[in-house]
């Protein structure tokens, strides 16, 4: 019981990364309209400006992975706090686009850096029973993070007025939104010198006696003894110590096949679409008629529903099984994005050039949003992270977390870069119609190539 709630306690700890991944991947929601009055932006340029921490979480993601065996899972997240802070101080200073974008490519190195190693510390500190509870956390704490970014930005923006109008010391609210972060980025921080450092980490870099005392706490002095040497088995290589080119073949002509299979599963997390929800959504409602606070107050409640999803999925995950999860978020995400496609190609378009949902397509398309909502953090939010802190052998899982990582986010900026210009040229119904397709293209991959790793040690993953 004692190392159970040590294990809980620290994995709890680092999974805050999670909620400032999602904290400040959810805070633009709400700025998009600030954004563009502050630096006159507009379609292309709102799009960068939303999107550009994309590309540091791309780059953050293929470093951290990387860096991750020689500086330490630990060492990455400490890191990633300072960046965080940076990030959030800066994202609400910056007075012109270039700057701002600066500082939100800071913030998407540390988001990126945190998406990969957060979920593989936890699943590297806790016992194969428990282990998807436990790495569910990361998604639990990234939608907690989206959904107060969500509720701080609805009741700034409606004690200032609106999110242009000033605030405290004068300046906007939008700007607040941003610096609100400043806090658990600080006690994330100083947290993380708390939490001890990864086993198997320790055991790569040769440190037998400091993993040997962290094994201890973790799953007791029997077990331990027994640990150590597994770990130390499964590290062992004849082509001397872990590199990125380990991700390879035997004749370096490919990928292994299990690191195809977290590049498609981080891709089809994308491509259904679920950033478009979190990063768009107030301004996509505002587009079929609906006010700011209105669309705002939407986003609160797809925050709400994404929680109990995630609680939900944390409860079934060493039941049902990662497999079962994938394949019945697949089925769901793909009727309920269906749904939404069909009701905003049957919207009109009014006086002003501006959407109008009907009397059975608008409340359609609302519940088909939560639906989706509600789908998409049963399964694929919690569920993918999850995988790919645990699918890869010990000896790859650095290179392999972070070409994973980096398929991930490059997939999120082509989907959020694009939206906006999609919303103009094609329309929403094509853009949920393409989300629909992929979800239902999941059901097959899922099938077809993921491989159940519920119970298995860390040291039994194989190709």
């Amino acid at each position: 019981m004692k190392q159970h709630f040590y294990v809980v306690v620290i994995s709890s700890i680092a999974a805050i990364g999670g909620f400032l991944f999602g904290f400040d991947s959810g805070v633009i929601n709400g700025t998009i309209d600030g954004l563009e009055t502050a630096f006159g932006s507009t379609g292309l340029g709102t799009g960068w400006n939303v999107a550009s921490m994309l590309i540091g979480c791309a780059v953050g993601a293929l470093v951290a992975g990387q860096l991750a065996d020689h500086l330490g899972r630990r060492g990455i997240l400490r890191i990633a706090a300072v960046l965080f802070l940076a990030s959030a101080w800066g994202s609400g200073w910056a007075d012109q686009s270039l700057s701002f974008v600066f500082f939100r490519l800071v913030g998407g190195l540390a988001v990126g850096g945190a998406s990969v190693i957060t979920p593989a510390y936890i699943s590297e500190v806790t016992p194969a029973r428990y282990r998807g509870a436990m790495a569910s956390t990361q998604q639990i704490a990234i939608i907690s993070g989206l959904f107060l970014a969500f509720v701080s930005n609805y009741f700034l923006a409606g004690y200032a007025g609106s999110s242009t109008s000033p605030l405290w010391l004068g300046y906007e609210a939008w700007r607040w939104m941003f610096w609100i972060e400043m806090l658990p980025a600080s006690i994330f921080g100083l947290a993380l010198f708390a939490i001890p450092e990864s086993p198997r980490f320790l055991v790569l870099r040769g440190q037998l006696d400091a993993a040997d005392l962290v094994l201890n706490r973790l799953v007791g002095p029997d077990e331990a003894s027994t640990k150590l040497p597994e770990i130390q088995d499964s590290l062992a290589g004849e082509d001397g110590p872990p590199r990125f080119s380990s991700i390879l073949t035997s004749d370096g002509t490919g990928m292994r096949p299990i690191v195809r299979v977290g590049i498609g599963l981080a891709v089809l997390q994308q491509f259904v679409g679920i950033n478009v929800v979190f990063y768009y959504g107030a301004i996509l409602w505002q587009s079929v008629g609906f006010s700011e606070a209105d669309a705002l107050l939407t986003n609160v409640i797809n925050g709400g529903v994404s929680i109990i999803a995630c609680v939900l999925a944390t409860l079934m995950i060493d039941r049902v099984g990662r497999k079962r999860l994938l394949a019945l978020g697949s089925v769901g995400m793909a009727a309920s994005l269906s749904t939404m496609a069909i009701s905003f190609i049957q919207a009109e378009t009014n006086a002003g050039e501006q959407l109008v949902l009907g009397d059975i397509s608008g409340p359609a398309a609302l519940i088909s949003a939560n639906i989706y909502v509600f789908f998409f953090n049963l399964s694929w939010g919690p569920v993918m992270w999850v995988m790919l802190g645990e699918m890869f052998p010990n000896r790859i899982r650095g290179g392999a977390l972070s070409i994973s990582g980096l398929a991930q986010w490059t997939a999120n900026f082509v989907i959020t870069m694009s939206f906006p210009i999609v919303l103009v040229s094609l329309g929403l119904g094509a853009a949920y119609g393409f989300y629909a397709a992929c979800a239902a293209f999941s059901i097959y991959f899922v099938k077809a190539h993921v491989v159940e790793t519920m119970g298995l040690e860390l040291e039994e993953m194989t190709e």
